[in-house]
């Protein structure tokens, strides 16, 4: 007998207050095939945040607790992997405060439900949840078997350089914090003042790297962290202040 693999249902959390607006994206999203939650407060967010671990958070502006921008600043830090603000409040400098806090994309209200779930798909697809291959270069890295094959030899990963660059790759071409990794990769609740980070992104560069001194994908972002691109680069990395490789 044969039998079909299906991938589970993409998990978003919707951060409403407005019992109708709420209702109104549970419905398409549920329509969508989407596993779908609601949260009314920030603190309810941040708490099934990480009780349902979602793919993707779509997260209002104005709430009864707490503004959305201290939220997302929360769910960013515990590394959620997706996240879209709406907002009433369509001015330049609140567009720019929900980006550079790492949200992945900002929609003024009011929208229209099909370009917003458009916009889930395309967020949803940048950060690709379930990335198992990488192609760097001319380095071939397999996630499951936990080699990298190329550069005339196959290198043997361990389990916490894979996880290590999942998480990365999973949000490819986006800067990704050292406090953001140690929670998300290493488990630590609180982030320690440690060199782990570091130490860990130096050994997985000599394996998938041509010249890891000088690497073209896995880069260092200083101040902030580091950033996986999807294509070789030395000239631009996407940080709002300047960067330089390691």
């Amino acid at each position: 007998m044969s039998h079909v693999h299906t991938q589970p249902a993409k998990r978003i959390l919707v951060v409403e207050d407005d019992p109708a607006m709420a209702r109104v994206l549970y419905d398409n999203l549920v329509i969508e095939g989407f596993d779908v939650r609601q949260a009314g407060r920030g603190d309810e967010a941040v708490r099934q945040a990480v009780e349902f671990h979602p793919d993707l958070v779509l997260l209002d502006i104005m709430l009864p607790d707490t503004t959305g921008f201290e939220v997302c600043d929360a769910l960013r830090s515990r590394g959620a992997a997706a996240l879209i603000i709406l907002s009433a409040r369509g001015q330049k400098i609140d567009k720019l405060k929900g980006l550079n806090l790492g949200a992945d994309d900002y929609v003024t209200k009011p929208f229209d439900v099909e370009e917003l779930v458009a916009r889930i798909h395309a967020v949803l697809r940048r950060v690709r949840a379930d990335v198992e291959r990488l192609v760097l270069g001319d380095v071939t890295v397999d996630l499951q078997s936990q080699r990298a094959i190329g550069l005339d030899s196959t290198v043997e990963l361990t389990r916490r350089e894979c996880e290590l660059l999942r998480y990365l790759a999973e949000r490819t071409d986006r800067v990704v914090y050292r406090d953001e990794l140690l929670r998300g990769v290493w488990g630590y609740l609180d982030a320690p003042i440690t060199r782990l980070v570091d130490t860990a992104i130096g050994r997985l560069r000599k394996k998938i790297e041509r010249d890891p001194r000088h690497p073209l994908f896995l880069h260092t972002v200083h101040g902030d962290g580091y950033c996986l691109t999807s294509a070789a680069r030395r000239d631009h990395i996407p940080s709002s202040r300047s960067a330089a490789n390691e």
